[in-house]
Parts: C-alpha cells; sequence; structure tokens
C-alpha cells in the first residue's frame, strides 16, 4: 500500500474516532462557534416563523425536547408527554406481550382514580380502547387516544409555549442553525470515491465533530453537461425526506469551483462489495432477509413522498458503522405529480423493470421490481438476468428480462423464491407492492413474518453484521480516477441563480439531530439557576457588545499609553528616530506583512532594506516591532509608519 493511502486512510480514522481527545473532534472555539444570539436578536424569526404545532414541537428535535422540558414545569402538561412516551413503547413491544403493555398504559394514565390520569381522553374512546385490547391489541391500538392528546397540548398548551423562555430558546437555536454555510465550517479528509460530476470526500465539522461525506458538483461539470436541473432535482428530494434509510442532506453550500452536498456518511462499504468480496458470493437468508426489510423501509419513506427511486443495485446500498443500511445517490429518483404517472428509460442494465424498458408510464412499480433483484443477487450471489462477470450485450439484458424466467438454486427457501418471483412479475398489475397498500403489502409476506418492523424503524434491532471501525471499505487513494480538466465552459451571472437555489445552508431536521448527537445541545442548552432566564434570553438586558479584535485592543492600549506620554517623551523618541536614521519620512500605504516580507505602494528607494533591518521600521502608534509584527502578520491595514532608507 502506497504511503500516501496509508497516512490518509490514518488521518481519517483518528477523525471518525474523534480525534482521541475529550472535544471528541471539536474545535478549540466550538462554544465560540456555537454561542446564542441575545433574543433581540431573533426579532425577526419571531415575526415570520410558521407557527404550527406539528412543525415545531413533533417534527424538529429540538422543538420536541424544548416543549417537553416546558411541560415538564406543569404537572397536568407533564402527564400527558410521559403518556405519549408509553404509546412509544408499546408500538415497539413484540406482538405477545401487546396485551399486558397495553393493560398497563390503561390502568395507568387512563383511570380517573390514576394520580397521572391524562383527561383529555375521553372515556367513550377509553371504553373502545379497553373492547379492542380484550378482542385483538395492534400497534395501531392507542392512536385515537394520542390524537385526542396531541390535539389538545396543540391548543393553550402551545399558546403558553411560544410566551415562554422555552420557545425564546427554541428561535435562538434556530438562528443558529440559519448561519451561513462555507467551506470553513467543515475539515476535509481523504477521497472516498467518484460521483457524476465530482469527487466524494469525508468531511467533519467543525463546531460539533460530526462527520459527514462531502459530494462535490464541479460547476463547469454541470453546465458542460447541462446537469443543472438534475442535480438541483437531487437536492431537493435529499432535503424533503427524513429517513434513516435513506442518507439524509444536511448541508447544501458552495464554493468557487463547486456545489456541495454534505450526506450522512456510511463507512461500512457498498452492498456489492459486501456480497462479492467477503468470503463466498452471496448471503445467509437471515441477513439478506434484514437488509431487504431495511431496504423496503426506505422505499417506503421515499414513496410516503410520491418520490420513485428507480436506481436500486447493490452499489447504491450503502452500510454505517453498526452494519444497518441506507439507500444513497437519488440522482435518478424523481417526484411524481399527484394523480399522474411518468415515463423515462433511465436506471441500470439488468436492473430496469419491464415497464422502463419498453418506456411505458409507470408511478412506483420499478422500484419493487429493483427490490426483487436485490433479494434474489444478496441470497443467489448473481444478479438474476446475468451472471457473475458475463460478458454479455446490453440488448441480451434486456431481452432476458422481458423474455426469460429467473433460475432459482438451492440456497432459497420457500419463502425467498416466493418473494423473488412476485416482486419480478414482468405484468405490473400481479406484482407485489403494485397494489393499493404499497409498502405495507411487501411487509406482509411470509419471507418477513419474523420481522418486527416497528422494532426495526425505532432502531431497536442489532444487524446480523457489523463491518470492521478500523477498515475503509473503499479504493485507495490513488486508485481512485481523477477527473479531468473541463475546458471550453465560462461560468457567468446567468449561472447565479441556479446557484443560489442549491445554496441553502443548513437542512433543519439532520442539523438540529447533529446537535443532539454530538451532545452540543446537551451542554449549551442551559437557563439561569431554579429556571429562571438567563441574560441572553433577558429582553431588558442590553445584549453584550461584540467583541473586539486583536487590531482594537492593541491600538486603544496604546492610544492610551500615547494620552499618557509627555512631550518630553515624545521629542525623546523623535530624536532617537533622527539619531539612528539621516532620512526618515512617514509614509502612509497599504502593506501586507508576511514575516519580514513589505509591499508598500510609496517610492521607497531601497525596499530590500526594510526586510534586512527590522529596526528601521517604527509604527507611529508606538508599538514595538514585536507587537507590530505579531499583529499585522495576518492582515492587510493602511497605517503610518516611519521607512527609513
Amino acid at each position: 500500500m502506497e504511503l500516501e493511502n496509508i497516512v490518509a486512510n490514518t488521518v481519517l480514522l483518528k477523525a471518525r474516532e474523534g480525534g482521541g481527545g475529550k472535544r471528541k473532534g471539536k474545535s478549540k472555539k466550538w462554544k465560540e462557534i456555537l454561542k446564542f444570539p441575545h433574543i433581540s436578536q431573533c426579532d425577526d424569526l419571531r415575526r415570520t416563523i410558521e407557527r404550527d404545532y406539528y412543525s415545531l414541537c413533533d417534527k424538529q428535535p429540538i422543538g420536541r425536547l424544548l416543549f417537553r422540558q416546558f411541560c415538564e414545569t406543569r404537572p397536568e402538561l407533564e402527564c400527558c408527554i410521559r403518556f405519549l412516551d408509553s404509546v412509544a413503547e408499546y408500538e415497539v413491544t413484540p406482538d405477545e406481550k401487546l396485551g399486558e403493555k397495553g393493560k398497563e398504559i390503561v390502568m395507568k394514565y387512563l383511570i380517573p382514580e390514576s394520580p397521572v390520569y391524562v383527561a383529555e381522553v375521553s372515556q367513550d374512546l377509553v371504553q373502545q380502547t379497553e373492547e379492542k385490547l380484550e378482542n385483538s391489541p395492534c400497534k395501531e391500538l392507542f392512536s385515537p387516544c394520542v390524537k385526542s392528546v396531541q390535539d389538545y397540548l396543540s391548543g393553550e398548551p402551545f399558546r403558553e409555549y411560544s410566551a415562554s423562555m422555552y420557545f425564546d430558546r427554541f428561535l435562538q437555536w434556530k438562528w443558529l442553525e440559519r448561519q451561513p454555510v462555507t467551506k470553513n465550517t467543515f475539515r476535509q479528509y481523504r477521497v472516498l470515491g467518484k460521483g457524476g460530476f465530482g469527487e466524494v470526500c469525508a468531511c467533519q465539522v467543525r463546531a460539533t465533530g460530526k462527520m459527514y461525506a462531502c459530494k462535490r458538483l464541479e460547476k463547469k461539470r454541470i453546465k458542460k453537461r447541462k446537469g443543472e436541473s438534475m442535480a438541483l432535482n437531487e437536492k431537493q428530494i435529499l432535503e424533503k425526506v427524513n429517513s434513516q434509510f435513506v442518507v439524509n442532506l444536511a448541508y447544501a453550500y458552495e464554493t468557487k469551483d463547486a456545489l456541495c452536498l454534505v450526506l450522512t456518511i456510511m463507512n461500512g462499504g457498498d452492498l456489492k462489495f459486501h456480497i462479492y468480496n467477503m468470503g463466498n458470493p452471496g448471503f445467509e437468508e437471515e441477513r439478506a432477509l434484514f437488509h431487504a426489510a431495511e431496504i423496503l423501509c426506505g422505499l417506503e419513506d421515499l414513496h410516503r413522498e410520491n418520490t420513485v427511486y428507480r436506481d436500486l443495485k447493490p452499489e447504491n446500498i450503502l452500510l454505517d458503522d453498526y452494519g444497518h443500511i441506507r439507500i444513497s445517490d437519488l440522482g435518478l429518483a424523481v417526484k411524481i405529480p399527484d394523480g399522474e404517472s411518468i415515463r423515462g428509460r433511465v436506471g441500470t442494465v439488468g436492473y430496469m423493470a419491464p415497464e422502463v424498458l419498453n418506456n411505458q408510464r409507470y408511478t412506483l412499480s420499478p422500484d419493487y421490481w429493483g427490490l426483487g433483484c436485490l433479494i434474489y443477487e444478496m441470497i443467489a450471489g448473481q444478479s438474476p438476468f446475468r451472471g457473475r462477470k458475463e460478458k454479455v450485450k446490453r440488448e441480451e439484458v434486456d431481452r432476458r428480462v422481458l423474455e426469460t424466467e429467473e433460475v432459482y438454486s438451492h440456497k432459497f427457501s420457500e419463502e425467498a423464491k416466493s418473494i423473488c418471483k412476485m416482486l419480478l412479475t414482468k405484468d405490473v398489475k400481479q406484482r407485489l407492492g403494485c397494489q393499493e397498500d404499497g409498502a405495507a403489502e411487501v411487509k406482509r409476506h411470509p419471507f418477513f413474518k419474523s420481522m418486527n418492523f416497528k422494532r426495526l424503524e425505532a432502531g431497536m434491532l442489532d444487524p446480523p453484521f457489523v463491518p470492521d471501525p478500523r477498515a475503509v471499505y473503499c479504493k485507495d487513494v490513488l486508485d481512485i480516477e481523477q477527473f479531468s480538466t473541463v475546458k471550453g465552459v465560462n461560468l457567468d451571472q446567468t449561472d447565479d441563480d441556479f446557484y443560489s437555489k442549491f445554496s441553502t445552508g443548513s437542512v433543519s431536521i439532520p442539523w438540529q439531530n447533529e446537535m443532539i448527537e454530538t451532545e452540543c445541545f446537551k451542554e449549551l442548552n442551559v437557563f439561569g439557576p431554579n429556571g429562571t432566564i438567563s441574560p441572553d434570553l433577558n429582553k431588558s438586558y442590553p445584549p453584550e457588545p461584540p467583541k473586539k479584535g486583536l487590531l482594537h485592543r492593541i491600538f486603544k492600549r496604546q492610544h492610551q499609553n500615547n494620552s499618557k506620554t509627555s512631550p518630553n517623551s515624545k521629542a525623546s523618541l523623535n530624536h532617537h528616530i533622527n539619531s539612528n536614521h539621516q532620512h526618515c519620512r512617514l509614509v502612509s500605504s497599504p502593506c501586507f506583512v508576511t514575516g519580514l516580507a513589505f509591499n508598500a505602494t510609496s517610492n521607497i528607494q531601497s525596499r530590500s532594506a526594510i526586510s534586512k533591518d527590522a529596526n528601521t521600521l517604527c509604527l507611529g502608534f508606538r508599538m514595538s516591532w514585536d507587537q507590530c509584527c505579531c499583529y499585522l502578520h495576518f492582515f492587510v491595514v493602511r497605517i503610518p509608519f516611519y521607512v527609513c532608507c
């Protein structure tokens, strides 16, 4: 292995481990970066933010936590929160224990004699719930009760919350969330692979230490290929889909040369690598079932947004550190208008559905065909219509998809064979998942009889395989082919409108999850003693003045010293200068100082003399040479100074 690759991998692994320090990858200045503004700076945000209970108190993670904190200050509201928590636990309870858990919730929260009685659920609703509990308890048993409680909380309690310090703190978090995002927000690490318009590299948020993958889309390459709509489409779909089974978009920003998508990093490699490079090709059925269930959940989340993915294949299914999967690369995904269908012959050879190959109109059906291809390949160790490393023309593969039946080996159980056949049915009307129930119909197939999807979606099931945390599951740095330079393309102001639509900064839910996961929320979300407001939330308390820079502090100190200096000492200074240098004049000139190199625009006979003798420069502000050099090293300023030539 080349030394360059060893170094790149070592640095990446160190970053993934949190740098080995107490800050866990955070910058030394992370608290300064995430410092709350004074609440008076959030007035515009207060006026414009949408006052929607479900968005602010349920959907957004930080909003949900702050609303809970508010409710915990009121006993009657705290009972509602505890009831909702218990129902959430009930929904992930194993089927055989549903009855017992359900009765426990009814007795604790829905009986008037209980000290934590939730009065917002009517007794008629309680009676209906008890009847269902006796007959056949199901996961959705308490859904009507939950709706009743949520409706209550969204009324007067939400209005009171909106006038509390907890909502003010939420506004401060939203203010931080909306701060500009640039390349300086991140540290950059090794290249992980290539996308359609540029490289994908690992990166880390300086403020939190959170690792991501940065997908660079080179501006000139996008323009040359007329890929603006494709790039913007992928960004907008990623922005709307919030799923633990689909890579999430956390940030979108631009640099001088590229548009950047900052996505969930998946350190475990792709499914293709694991199918073909980890022992014999293919998986045991238990592992194939687990991955198939998570892929199905990802498709369900996409389909809920009326989005068809259209490119299911092993290369696009990525594993995280713990062995869970996410669907990646949404470049071919498209949102289907309500009540309509689309047409488009796109996808990967061997994985495109018959209706796609025939250029027929479709909605979500190609994704269920793709799921069938993936389940088959995970078990068989080869795709259903082309053998491993078989060299065959595209036309022949398309013919097999349209005309031939897949062959099943002894590796397939009856349930696995059945689900593959039903998903790979060429007639869309007969294909599993293509009826009204969609993904729910697929979940009911006997292949998934052992899978508790509620627990899976809650992240409570352990994957059958966990990647090696000390391995880097990608090609060597030098083996990743570099992009050639794009020539003959010029960027102009007409491109700015597209760039502004793309570069929108932080994405709300992933950003808030990042704050919580990295414990920044826990450490920063502090109020005053005994539940009082902190100074930054006190509207009558003036905001802290902005911190002055080094220049201001030095010049202020020197000015104070100068004001105390007697005329005699000033004369002594001038005498000292004149005694050492015969020709001396005051020059006002912009200088950029790096080390001892100066570039002054004034007519100086011998500039080399400046760098040779540091003592020939004396600032008019009576700073010592050490002070001058220390300060000016990083700045371009216009200041008066003496130059002796």
